[in-house]
């Protein structure tokens, strides 16, 4: 009984293992990525309020989010990123 448990242990660790685990990793299109999505909580229960939007094309990427702060104001924040200047943010606070 021992023999075969062990027998079979060997053959599903032997068949478990990867066909080649030297093979190199998949290769991915090379296309520009392009997404776009937004979201917006309003809550007057809990007095939640934010959200978030965002868009990309490329390298280029441009969104905002915004958030309810304590003081009673609500932040955004707009932001563009693009592959030569990096992150660049705006931060205005209003009402």
């Amino acid at each position: 009984m021992v023999k075969i448990l062990f027998f079979a242990v060997v053959l599903v660790a032997v068949n478990a293992r990867p066909s080649d685990p030297y093979a190199p990793p998949p290769a991915y299109p090379d296309v520009p990525a392009q997404y776009q999505f937004d979201y917006a909580v309003k809550d007057e229960y809990s007095g939640q309020d934010f959200g978030h939007n965002e868009g990309r094309n490329g390298y280029d990427t441009s969104g905002s989010y915004q958030v309810l702060l304590p003081d009673g104001s609500l932040q955004t924040v707009e932001y563009t990123v693009s592959k030569d200047s990096g992150f660049v943010a705006n931060v205005v606070k209003g009402r």
